[in-house]
């Protein structure tokens, strides 16, 4: 009886003992990468997708759902499998894994968003070396059990796809005056709407270097905001 009483104290204690799914260290996994460690503005991760896929908010919608749909999966498949990867190929083991989900990304945007895919053309396929996904397994998932390397993962996916989002709306919106290919500022070929008062299309906000000027006017904010993140940085 008294070997029973035993165990039973014991499992009680592991109960009290066990973190909650939404503790306070839980939720920062999740809050942090949205500030103060965003993984394009501050680590200066996956910084090439956010330059090339932001002319239209479709892109960049469907590019961040991909980076979570693989970044989740293959955080919480690594992390399972942490004790059994041999140290020595953990980065081909870790290149496997992503690869897989990614072909998985691939085929279901060609069958079902075709036209989104050939948009975002080989920037689909190099999510394999996206280095916010290589970065947190790396440096995460390797080190933690499952839940915390989904909450990590879902972290980092909302902060990397939350700057896509930011930049691509200025970009679609003053480049060619539509949202979701929607025109919000009239038609351009017709001159209704504000075209019809003179209103011209910048450009610019086609182009590549209007990306860096939005990430860094999006930095710029984010640290007049927070002044700590400047020493950090």
């Amino acid at each position: 009886m008294s070997e029973v009483k035993e165990l039973v104290e014991e499992k009680k204690v592991e109960v009290k003992e066990r973190e909650p799914l939404f503790s306070k260290k839980n939720k920062k996994l999740i809050t942090d990468p949205l500030d103060e460690n965003n993984p394009i503005t501050i680590q200066v991760l996956g910084i090439c997708s956010a330059l090339a896929v932001t002319v239209q908010m479709k892109a960049a919608v469907v590019m961040s759902v991909a980076v979570l749909f693989v970044l989740i999966l293959a955080n919480m498949s690594i992390s399972m499998i942490r004790n059994l990867i041999p140290n020595r190929i953990r980065i081909i083991v870790q290149l496997v894994v992503v690869a897989a989900l990614v072909i998985v990304v691939d085929q279901v945007l060609k069958a079902y968003l075709y036209d989104v895919s050939k948009e975002l053309s080989v920037f689909v396929g190099l999510i394999i070396t996206n280095c916010i996904i290589m970065g947190r397994l790396e440096a995460f998932a390797l080190g933690n059990k499952v839940w915390p390397s989904a909450l990590d993962a879902v972290g980092n996916s909302i902060g990397y796809g939350m700057v896509l989002v930011i930049v691509s709306f200025f970009k679609e919106l003053f480049g060619s005056g539509k949202l979701f290919g929607f025109e919000i500022f009239g038609n351009a070929a017709e001159g209704s709407g504000l075209y019809s008062l003179g209103y011209m299309d910048n450009g610019l906000m086609l182009l590549p270097p209007s990306s860096l000027i939005l990430v860094a006017i999006y930095i710029w904010i984010q640290k007049l905001r927070n002044p700590s993140l400047i020493e950090t940085t």
